[in-house]
């Protein structure tokens, strides 16, 4: 049993599980500038307002296990995303004192709204970002960031951070779709589709810019007979797309949500693929950036206890707040 792999795989399943889940209300706050002011902006609000915060604490999970389980690459990956980390983060605190204060300041709600808004793109951008700055690669020197405060800006990063901030308002949509009703849900519909082609295209085009970024990610995808192994992921997206967009305009609820993160999944699986076994690449593979092997043992028993806590308390939330948004704004 290599401990290792299994705590990369625990590192990428809390990462996935916060893209999804706080990817669609980051993805509403994106949208929101579409929905019509007053009972529109109300219901979209509260369709998340039970689960927004409880689905952040996978970014806790995942950052605190990336610190714990690989030291290393926490060490290299902040200092080389600096100014990222510190937007993703002011923008996710102005996103939930925006949710807060719209209810409570109801004389300067428009600010409070383009505070969400702004504080929603801004931390999906960072997000998006973040992720190209790591995949085309960070210089390392004697187990330290080597690189400059601005490493981080590329056309690449800008390209993974507006197709980030697409896919978010993918999920958005797909998930107002879910649980609006009338003309909410109808606009919602129209939202998902422009949002659906806009994410699509733009996944094509950073898969593209990928196999550019170094050799071996083209011979990864290009290649016998790694091309075998890879090949089923763009497949299975191209099929989970087209029904995506089929269940959108098909008036299916929840359907579309589903089929969203299931898109998710397959661009997360074909970052796998890109990436594995590096953490930091070029050079830095998950073994070399892994904490000691009784640390590893000792963590492995907290998250043996608390994962499973987690997800049952967010699987019971989301069945408590089931079914859909009143027109009052009430579940």
């Amino acid at each position: 049993m290599d401990l290792t792999v299994i705590w990369a795989f625990i590192i990428a399943f809390a990462i996935f599980a916060y893209v999804v889940m706080d990817g669609f209300d980051l993805g509403i706050g994106i949208l929101f500038p579409t929905i019509r002011v007053g009972q529109g902006r109300d219901r979209a609000m509260n369709s998340i307002a039970p689960v927004w915060d409880g689905n952040e604490t996978w970014l806790v999970l995942g950052g605190g296990g990336l610190f714990a389980a690989f030291p290393l690459a926490y060490a290299v990956i902040l200092p080389a995303t600096y100014p990222l980390i510190i937007a993703m983060l002011l923008g996710l605190v102005f996103r939930g004192v925006a949710f807060e204060y719209r209810w409570r300041d109801p004389g300067h709600r428009a600010f409070w709204d383009a505070a969400f808004c702004g504080g929603s793109l801004v931390a999906a951008m960072s997000q998006g970002m973040t992720l190209g700055a790591l995949l085309q690669g960070i210089d390392v020197a004697d187990r330290a960031y080597a690189g400059s405060w601005y490493d981080w800006l590329t056309p690449y990063t800008l390209l993974t951070g507006v197709g980030t901030v697409a896919g978010y308002a993918l999920l958005g949509s797909t998930w107002l779709i879910w649980k609006l009703e009338g003309g909410a849900q109808r606009h919602a519909r129209y939202l998902a589709v422009r949002a659906a082609i806009v994410t699509i295209v733009l996944m094509g085009a950073v898969s593209i810019y990928n196999i550019t970024l170094n050799p071996e990610y083209a011979e990864r995808w290009l290649t016998a007979p790694e091309l075998y192994y890879a090949a089923p992921v763009p497949i299975l997206t191209a099929i989970i797309a087209l029904s995506m967009l089929r269940a959108i305009t098909r008036d299916r609820n929840s359907k579309p949500f589903w089929l969203a993160i299931t898109l998710f999944f397959l661009g997360m699986a074909g970052l796998g693929v890109t990436m594995w076994p590096y953490v930091i690449p070029p050079g830095v593979t998950i073994w070399d950036a892994a904490a000691p092997e009784k640390s590893q043992i000792f963590m492995l028993v907290g998250v043996a206890i608390t994962m499973p806590l987690i997800i049952a308390y967010t699987a019971w939330t989301y069945w408590v707040f089931r079914g859909k948004v009143e027109a009052e704004g009430y579940h």
